[in-house]
């Protein structure tokens, strides 16, 4: 059911793509010329080959699709944000290396501007979270109708709901009975990116996301959770405690922050 309207474009200002959304920092210093960890690893899970033709939904700032021509993928991407579309046709302008066919477009996640069974592969990374549960459903219906028979819908969201939900509320009272409590504030939306307390409205956990795709209609290949790493320099009996809780079930389906999935448009589609 239609509850909520969408987010409007303009809360997506070229601020926010180049200080607030994945990736901003590599693409602030290469144009969209090197992808962030995240974006490198959701990228490599599609397996994009020449020949190709791949969307990208919620293309932002264009790196993806100009990573896609350049591995000579016929590859378009499009946007509902003004501004998302303007930096996506610059990243892709300069790309010298290109040899697939590109195109960027302003359109609606929930009414793509393509034929059916046109895709190859459909890329959504870190849009899940931007669209109300009726957006969501209505374009991963879009996204089936446009794919290909056998193609395949990559997808990356973050973060997973159930840390924040769960996990987060014992991080948090760790940090404050070490000292650290200024850096985490109640909500966790405003860990790090203040601005996510506006435009996420539908944070995912790995059960909810895998419900979600074969209630669309796909086959669900594989969910899985990941984190970015952490790098700190801790006590042997922190490390020890992380370890566990990141990398045994069932611990970690509510610390790994990160949720991707690979799904498939069936045969008979």
């Amino acid at each position: 059911m239609k509850d909520r309207p969408s987010l409007p474009p303009d809360l997506y200002t070229e601020d926010y793509f180049r200080h607030a959304c994945e990736g901003y920092d590599e693409f602030n210093e290469t144009q969209g010329e090197r992808l962030s960890r995240r974006l490198a690893t959701a990228f490599a899970v599609a397996q994009v080959t020449p020949g190709m033709t791949v969307l990208d939904v919620g293309c932002g700032r264009g790196e993806i699709v100009r990573h896609c021509t350049r591995l000579g993928a016929d590859a378009f991407g499009v946007d509902y944000a003004p501004v998302a579309v303007a930096m996506s046709q610059m990243a892709v302008a300069i790309e010298s290396g290109a040899m697939g066919k590109t195109g960027i477009a302003q359109s609606d996640a929930k009414q793509l501007p393509f034929p059916n069974n046109y895709f190859d592969r459909v890329l959504m990374f870190d849009v899940v979270e931007h669209l109300y549960p009726w957006e969501l459903h209505q374009a991963m219906l879009e996204v089936l109708r446009v794919l290909k028979p056998g193609g395949m819908f990559v997808v990356h969201t973050a973060p997973n709901v159930w840390y924040d939900h769960y996990a987060y509320r014992f991080v948090r009272l760790f940090r404050i009975l070490s000292g650290e409590g200024a850096k985490y504030p109640a909500d966790p939306r405003a860990l790090n990116v203040a601005v996510n307390m506006e435009v996420h409205v539908n944070e995912q956990s790995g059960p909810s996301l895998w419900g979600g795709l074969r209630r669309a209609g796909f086959r669900t290949k594989k969910v899985w959770l990941d984190s970015p790493p952490q790098n700190r320099s801790e006590h042997a009996v922190l490390a020890a405690a992380r370890a566990v809780l990141f990398k045994w079930p069932p611990f970690r389906w509510f610390f790994e922050r990160e949720v991707f999935a690979v799904a498939e448009k069936r045969m008979d589609k």
